[in-house]
């Protein structure tokens, strides 16, 4: 198995030099063109690098044999900063594609997650991770018969800036092309949206919105469902039709702390890789409520989690709007089989 390692730890070190390239901003500079391939844009991590930080090290590794590549640029740190700046995983086999969602959503498969801007095929997980999945038609398909994709995770650290509007998704979106063009994934390259940051953690701090703004949105099922006028509902609006995952999350008007609320959670897991999820709650029971569909070829997977006592919504209005959420998804996405337990 041939695998290529490269490393630059220091601009100095690295030409040995002194004098000139010895200057932070110069390394800095060096550092920055050399990693992930030249494949980073120069001003998102400018814009993404945390105040008065320098460059320190950039690393590459990629094993062919494995169809995997990785690469990180990291910032001179210490006891209070993460160092870590830029860290990017890309994998083209489906055993690691696999292992990687399951990461993502262990167990009955509830986790936090927010979604990329529409178009982009992807999410933020609940480790704060650019999620992308690219098809790669010029890979063909693998041995049960299933397009061959590209799986590309970007991750920041806890320091960088990635409230700076487009910064993060123009350094995500160009590591993921420029991994399409390693592999020969053919996939068509993804454009970066010119706006919106990324978005505060899902579970700490839930971004949601009156139920009447969510017409137009992923979740505008759910302004037509019948839910009690006298509650004020709220939805986390977490869909994106392109990407592998995606959830509705609505929260009843009975505390102020979402985090205090009644709620329901509607998701949906598009991939074979969803079919391990454990459809089961907290105790290990069976989930009351599941479906599941056949998308592009591949299995899909829905389940509703939701407190058992919520004013005015009993089980059957549960179990309606659950087949409203599931019915909806399948139209979008043009999925077929939908079939429901309930």
């Amino acid at each position: 198995m041939r695998r290529w390692v490269k490393v630059s730890v220091a601009a100095a070190a690295v030409l040995g030099v002194g004098g000139y390239v010895a200057e932070p901003y110069a390394q800095d500079w060096l550092l920055t063109r050399n990693a992930c391939g030249g494949a980073l844009p120069r001003d998102a991590v400018q814009q993404l690098a945390p105040k008065d930080s320098h460059m320190e090290a950039e690393e590459s590794k990629q094993t062919k044999a494995l169809g995997s590549y990785g690469c990180s640029l990291t910032v001179k740190g210490d006891e209070v900063n993460d160092e870590r700046l830029v860290r990017m995983a890309a994998y083209t086999r489906r055993d690691d594609q696999d292992r990687e969602f399951m990461s993502i959503f262990p167990e009955e498969g509830f986790s936090p997650q927010a979604p990329l801007p529409e178009g982009l095929p992807g999410f933020i997980d609940r480790f704060g991770s650019i999620q992308l999945l690219l098809p790669c038609p010029d890979l063909g398909k693998d041995a049960e018969g299933r397009q061959r994709k590209l799986l590309v995770r970007t991750w920041m650290g806890r320091d960088v800036n990635t409230g700076v509007p487009g910064a993060a998704y123009r350094t995500a979106v160009a590591l993921a092309n420029s991994a399409s063009e390693r592999f020969g994934c053919g996939a068509k390259p993804l454009n970066a949206p010119k706006g919106d940051a990324v978005p505060a953690d899902p579970e700490d701090d839930p971004k949601t919105v009156p139920l009447s703004q969510a017409k137009n949105t992923g979740c505008g099922w759910a302004t037509r469902s019948g839910l009690p006028q006298s509650t004020d509902w709220r939805v986390e609006v977490g869909t994106n039709d392109a990407a592998p995952t995606g959830r509705c999350r609505l929260y009843s008007g009975d505390q102020e702390s979402t985090h205090e609320r009644s709620r329901m959670a509607f998701v949906g897991w598009y991939g074979d890789w969803s079919n391990r999820l454990r459809a089961e709650d907290g105790n290990g029971e069976p989930l009351p409520m599941t479906a599941t569909a056949r998308c592009e070829g591949e299995a899909a997977n829905f389940a509703l989690s939701a407190s058992d006592d919520i004013p005015g919504v009993g089980n059957a209005m549960k179990q309606r709007m659950f087949k409203e959420f599931a019915q909806d998804q399948v139209r979008r996405r043009g999925c077929s089989g939908l079939r429901f337990s309930l």
